[in-house]
């Protein structure tokens, strides 16, 4: 089974792509630090608009490096807040 993860809780945004099978395939982190560092520490609404503009192509980027464009996937894991 083929597992897309995407975590974006806060300052980064995290992807990776996993097979039951294989193990891990492939992962990628985004940091926001140089984006919230004149703040002082995080600002919302700019790390909601960083999440969004970085995801997709993360995504997209994550499925050719690991040659996977047209598999398809299982299961979609997501984080929407902290714990």
């Amino acid at each position: 089974m083929l597992v897309l993860g995407i975590e974006t809780s806060c300052d980064e945004t995290g992807i990776a792509l996993y097979d039951t099978e294989r193990g891990l395939l492939a992962d990628a982190l985004h940091s926001q630090i140089d984006l919230h560092v004149e703040f002082g520490g995080v600002v919302p609404e700019l790390a909601s608009r960083d999440h969004i503009r970085k995801t997709l192509p993360m995504i997209r980027q994550l499925m050719a490096d690991a040659a996977l464009i047209k598999m398809r996937l299982m299961v979609l894991l997501t984080r929407q807040a902290p714990v």
